[in-house]
C-alpha cells in the first residue's frame, strides 16, 4: 500500500517518507531494567510505503512471562524459543539505518536498548517516531489512543491484540494512515533523536567487552578507522557519547577513558581545549580528529587481527530469583553501571520567587449553555498578548483553544498578521469557520457548523482550575500522564521538568527533582517522558508515591535566552494511561519575558489527588525554580 495519497496535492510525501521500521515488544512487565521480553515482531518499509521486510519470534527471558492473562504467553508457549541475544543480530539489522517506529515508542525502545545491552551489543537506532505522539497532534475524534481504537478509526484491521506480529501489521496501517493526515495538516513529524540529548542514571551503557582485535597503531592521516584502534574522546559532542562509544565498540574499535602513547586517535570538536586528555594527545603526538570525521570513518572500518585468544568470560547479570522457562540457561549478561547521582550544575541565580496559590474553579461548572461549548478554536497573528487574550476568552465561552491546527480544529480567529501565516492555505482549503476579533464577543449558534467529536470531551480547564484525578475503587491504579505541548520551535528548546514536594514545599532528596538530567525517580514513580521535540511528558504513579510526597509540581523552562513571549502558549493535558483519553486540558500563556513557567500542580486532598492548572512564569531559570524547592544546585 503506497503512502501516497489522492487527498494530498502533493505527488510523493517528501518530508514525511523514511525507511521505516515498525517495531512491537510483548514485555514481563513494565520496567525495561528490570523485566524482560517475551516476543518481538519488526517490519520494515520503504519510503514509499511497501512493505520491505518482516521477522517476528518468540522469546526465551529466563524468567516468569509476567500477566499471562494479558499477552497469552505461557511457560509452555515459551520454550524452546530462542534468546534475545540469538536474535539480536537480525533484529540490529533490521533496525539499521531506519526510523523505529511504535506505538508508545519510549516503551519499546527503552526495552530493545536493554535487551541489546544485555546480549552485549549496541542498539541501532538513531531517530524514532511514537505513533501516539503523532495522533496526539493530529487529534482524531476517537475515544482514546490507543492503537485499537486508532485501528478502527482509520479502517485497519486487527486480529489478536496484545500479538507481536499482528499489532505490528496493524501498527503499519495506522502509520500510513496518520502520515497522510500529517501531510494533510502539514504537521511537522514528532521525531525523536536516539538516545536522548541526556540520558538517565538508569540508561544501559555501551557494552564493555574488552576488544578482540590488537592494536593496529595510530591513526593515518586521512587513513582509515581499522579493529582494534584505541579511541578516547573529550569535550562536548553533538551525539550523545553513549551512543559514539557504543557504536565504535559495534565496529570493533577498543574505547579508552584516558590518553596514552598507545592511542590511536583522539575525537574531539575543541582540539585546542584545556583538558587533560587534548593536553596529554599533544604531547604523545596522538592523531586527533573531530567528530563528524569520526562518524565518516566509522562507516568504514577495516579488519582488524584478532588475539590468539579471544574468548572472554562474561558475568551475569543480578536478577531477583525468577521462574525459569524450559530448559534453556539464562542469557549471560553484565549488569549496566549506574553511576552515581551528582549535583546538578548550573548557573546561579537570584532566589525563587514564592509562587502565590492560584484561584481554585469548579470543576463541575457545566459549560453546555456556553456559546462555544465543543468548540476547538485555533487564534493565529498578532503580538502575544493580544493572542493569549484571545485564547482566555475563547475559554470564558465553554471553547477549548487550540495552540496548533489539527483535525478537531473547528473555528480560526484571525488577528492581525494572520493572512501570512503558513497554515492559511490547510485552513482555506479544509473549509474551516474564519472569523475576526470581534466575533468573540458574541459568538451565535448560526456561526457553528456541524463537526466530528468526541463522545466524551476533555474538561476544559481556565487558569486556576482544579479538578480531581479519578482513582479506581478496586483494582490497579493507573498511572497519570501529564502532557505538555507547543508550537515546534526552531531557536531553542524547551524542558518538562517535575519537582516532588513534602509538605513544606521543598524536595525531600535532590532525585524528587525529575528533569532532562535525571529522567527518573530511584522507583520508577516518576518518569519524563519524550514524545517530540514539542511534547514531553511527566508520567506519575500517584498510588506509588511515598505518603512524604504532598505534591507534584510541573514545570517548563527554556534553554537559552528565547522567552516564553516568543513560544506562546502551552498546551497541557492529563490522560489516564498512555494512551488514555484526555480527562482535562487547559492553553496557558505566560505574558512576554518568562524563561520558566509553572503548568501544574497534582497535590493530595484527604484521599484524593488534584490536578490545578497554573500558568504561572518567571523571568529567572531553571537553576533558581530548583532551588526555591531545595534542590541543592552546584555553582
Amino acid at each position: 500500500m503506497s503512502l501516497a495519497s489522492p487527498f494530498l496535492d502533493v505527488p510523493a510525501m517528501g518530508d514525511y517518507a523514511y525507511d521505516w521500521a515498525l517495531v512491537d515488544v510483548e514485555t514481563s512487565g513494565l520496567i525495561a531494567r528490570r523485566d524482560r521480553v517475551l516476543s518481538v515482531a519488526v517490519i520494515t518499509i520503504g519510503p514509499d510505503g511497501e512493505q520491505t521486510g518482516e521477522f517476528s519470534t518468540l522469546l526465551n527471558p529466563g524468567c516468569a512471562p509476567g500477566p499471562v492473562e494479558v499477552h497469552g504467553l505461557t511457560v509452555e508457549r515459551l520454550q524452546g524459543a530462542p534468546t534475545f541475544d540469538q536474535v539480536a543480530g537480525q533484529i540490529g539489522a533490521m533496525l539499521q539505518d531506519r526510523v523505529l517506529v511504535a506505538h508508545n515508542a519510549q516503551f519499546d525502545y527503552d526495552f530493545l536498548a536493554y535487551e541489546f545491552a544485555r546480549a552485549r551489543m549496541w542498539l541501532p537506532v538513531s531517530q524514532r517516531l511514537c505513533t501516539l505522539a503523532l495522533n496526539r497532534q493530529v487529534d482524531p475524534p476517537t475515544d482514546d489512543m490507543k492503537l485499537g481504537t486508532l485501528a478502527a478509526h482509520y479502517g485497519v484491521s486487527q486480529q489478536r491484540a496484545h500479538d507481536a506480529l499482528d499489532d505490528t501489521r496493524v501498527l503499519a496501517g495506522v502509520l500510513r494512515a496518520s502520515l497522510r493526515e500529517a501531510a494533510r495538516l502539514d504537521l511537522p513529524l514528532p521525531l525523536v533523536t536516539c538516545p536522548p540529548r541526556a540520558e538517565s542514571q538508569f540508561t544501559p551503557k555501551p557494552p564493555k567487552t574488552p576488544c578482540a582485535y590488537r592494536n593496529p597503531g595510530p591513526l593515518a592521516p586521512g587513513g582509515p578507522l581499522q579493529q582494534g584502534m584505541k579511541v578516547a574522546i573529550t569535550g562536548e559532542t553533538a551525539h550523545a557519547r553513549a551512543e559514539l562509544v557504543g557504536r565504535a565498540v559495534a565496529a570493533g574499535l577498543n574505547m579508552m577513558t584516558s590518553v596514552s602513547r598507545h592511542t590511536s586517535v583522539l575525537v574531539t570538536n575543541e582540539p585546542a581545549a584545556d583538558s587533560a586528555k587534548a593536553r596529554r594527545a599533544l604531547a604523545e603526538g596522538v592523531p586527533v580528529v573531530d567528530e563528524q570525521t569520526f562518524l565518516r570513518l566509522l562507516a568504514d572500518v577495516r579488519p582488524g587481527t584478532a588475539h590468539e585468544a579471544t574468548a572472554v568470560r562474561v558475568a551475569p547479570v543480578t536478577e531477583p530469583e525468577a521462574e525459569q522457562v524450559g530448559p534453556v540457561e539464562p542469557v549471560s549478561t553484565t549488569t549496566p553501571v549506574v553511576p552515581t547521582p551528582e549535583a546538578v550544575a548550573l548557573p546561579t541565580a537570584s532566589p525563587c520567587v514564592s509562587v502565590p496559590a492560584p484561584r481554585q474553579s469548579d470543576p463541575c461548572a457545566d459549560n453546555l449553555d456556553k456559546p462555544l461549548a465543543g468548540r476547538r478554536v485555533l487564534v493565529l497573528g498578532g503580538v502575544h498578548a493580544d493572542a493569549a487574550a484571545a485564547r482566555t476568552r475563547v475559554v470564558q465561552l465553554g471553547g477549548s483553544a487550540a495552540i496548533n491546527l489539527s483535525a478537531s480544529v473547528t473555528d480560526v480567529v484571525l488577528l492581525p498578521g494572520a493572512e501570512g501565516d503558513r497554515r492559511m492555505k490547510r485552513i482555506t482549503a479544509f473549509g474551516l469557520s474564519v472569523h475576526d476579533l470581534h466575533w468573540l464577543t458574541s459568538p451565535t449558534a448560526t456561526d457553528q457548523n456541524t463537526v466530528a467529536v468526541r463522545p466524551q470531551e476533555p474538561h476544559v480547564m481556565p487558569r486556576g482550575g482544579v479538578i480531581d484525578l479519578p482513582m479506581p475503587h478496586s483494582g490497579p491504579a493507573p498511572e497519570w500522564y501529564i502532557t505538555a505541548g507547543w508550537a515546534p520551535q526552531s531557536e531553542c528548546e524547551i524542558d518538562l521538568v517535575a519537582f516532588l514536594l513534602d509538605d513544606d514545599e521543598q524536595v525531600t532528596f535532590d532525585e524528587d527533582f525529575i528533569f532532562y538530567g535525571s529522567p527518573e525517580s530511584p522507583a520508577g514513580t516518576a518518569r519524563l517522558l519524550t514524545g517530540g521535540p514539542a511534547e514531553q511528558t511527566v508520567a506519575l504513579d500517584l498510588a506509588s508515591l511515598p505518603p512524604a510526597t504532598r505534591k507534584i509540581v510541573v514545570a517548563a523552562a527554556i534553554d537559552g535566552a528565547t522567552t516564553f513571549g516568543t513560544v506562546g502558549a502551552i498546551q497541557i493535558g492529563a490522560a489516564p494511561g498512555s494512551s488514555g483519553a484526555p480527562l482535562a486540558r487547559a492553553t496557558l500563556d505566560a505574558a512576554t519575558t518568562e524563561r520558566t513557567m509553572l503548568l501544574a500542580e497534582i497535590y493530595r486532598r484527604g484521599p484524593l489527588w488534584r490536578l490545578r492548572a497554573v500558568g504561572q512564569g518567571y523571568d529567572h531559570g531553571l537553576d533558581t525554580l530548583a532551588r526555591g524547592y531545595g534542590v541543592d544546585i552546584a555553582d
